[in-house]
């Protein structure tokens, strides 16, 4: 005997709405344990780990993926690694804290668990995080660069050993150590320094990765205003946020009062094109009045204000990447950005390469801290 076709559908609306009544009296009743200390059932985390993995890749399909072989971008990737994924990741020699550990699901040893994604699933788990996992999204949305720098090093990091891992995210850099007052009482700057010091350098080392500006001899009030700004997130930096978050405004004026009474290490060697160099010095001298570039030494040279950070000196790559940063739209965060941000979209490519050349190449006459 056939069932008529109303019939069927019928039955399979009802079986549909008792397994949904089933399915809100089986939550209502909290039978489920939401308990971070018991697993999953077997075939929930079967099913969440199938959802997440389809999700990510489908979702990066679309991503390009830059050349990840820079060593300034890994060694910046490192560092922010080690001060804000090491935590929870662990990495060469730093074991997974024991509070991380008890997560559920507990974060990856990316040391080990890392081969399976793709460089471009990466940087879209980075930047967006993942929901119901503790894994964050990154705090300034707009800094890609900031994510393809730890996708980079994330790529490195299976084949480092302790001391390697530590060498790439500290540079080798050691700070002074602290007595165990300073230690107890907080009452020196070191550890503002210390956090600093990792990737900007101290004394008379510069920036683990040139992609980094050189703070030294910088005026304190522009590295005061600019630690505030990316404190209260009015300035973009997915890894200088929670660094400035950290430290108190005692800590901003030691660290800032530190680096402005240090000499600055002179450059690396740079370009070699005496032509562009030149273009740029007269770019820096007297802007650009065909399409309203003003002077950058009116805001940048030895005797601006000292709420304008010094070019002189500075990393090239740093400052080819900021000025393309704003060139390509990132949102003004600071009084420096509001004015940056159009001056550097006024700029052709040529022109960026050539002012960011004579700043890199640019040694100031008197060798003292500006």
């Amino acid at each position: 005997m056939r069932t008529h076709p109303t019939v069927r559908i019928r039955i399979v609306l009802l079986a549909g709405m008792a397994a949904l009544i089933l399915g809100v009296l089986f939550m209502w009743s909290g039978i489920y344990s939401v308990a971070a200390s018991r697993g999953h059932w077997a075939v929930t985390e079967w099913l969440l780990t199938f959802a997440m993995r389809n999700s990510v890749k489908t979702h990066a399909l679309t991503i390009e993926v830059p050349r990840l072989d820079n060593a300034d971008l890994v060694t910046l990737g490192a560092a922010h690694f080690h001060g804000g994924c090491a935590y929870c990741h662990g990495a060469p020699g730093v074991p997974i804290n024991p509070i991380a550990q008890a997560m559920l699901p507990p974060p990856p040893d990316l040391a080990r668990d890392i081969r399976p994604w793709r460089d471009r699933e990466l940087f879209w788990i980075i930047k967006n995080g993942i929901k119901y996992t503790g894994m964050p999204a990154w705090s300034a949305q707009q800094r890609d660069d900031e994510v393809w720098a730890l996708t980079a090093f994330l790529r490195r990091l299976p084949s480092l050993d302790a001391a390697q891992y530590r060498e790439l995210a500290l540079g080798g850099l050691r700070v002074p150590p602290q007595s165990g007052e300073s230690l107890a009482t907080s009452e020196t700057t070191a550890p503002a320094i210390g956090a600093c010091a990792r990737c900007h350098g101290a004394e008379q080392s510069r920036p683990v990765s040139s992609l980094v500006p050189v703070l030294h001899g910088q005026p304190e009030a522009f590295m005061v205003a600019s630690l505030e700004a990316y404190a209260s997130a009015h300035r973009a930096s997915g890894i200088m946020q929670p660094v400035a978050r950290a430290l108190s405004n005692d800590d901003f004026r030691g660290a800032a009062n530190y680096y402005a009474n240090l000499r600055t290490p002179p450059p690396p060697q740079t370009s070699k094109d005496a032509a562009a160099i030149e273009r740029g010095r007269m770019i820096a001298m007297n802007g650009d009045a065909s399409t309203r570039v003003p002077a950058c030494v009116g805001c940048h040279g030895e005797d601006a204000l000292n709420i304008y950070p010094r070019l002189a000196g500075q990393n090239l790559p740093y400052l080819l990447n900021r000025l393309r940063l704003w060139k390509a739209g990132l949102a003004p965060g600071t009084a420096t950005d509001t004015i940056m941000a159009p001056i550097a979209r006024a700029l052709s490519e040529s022109q960026i390469e050539d002012v960011a050349s004579y700043y890199a190449s640019h040694v100031l006459p008197s060798g003292q801290p500006r």
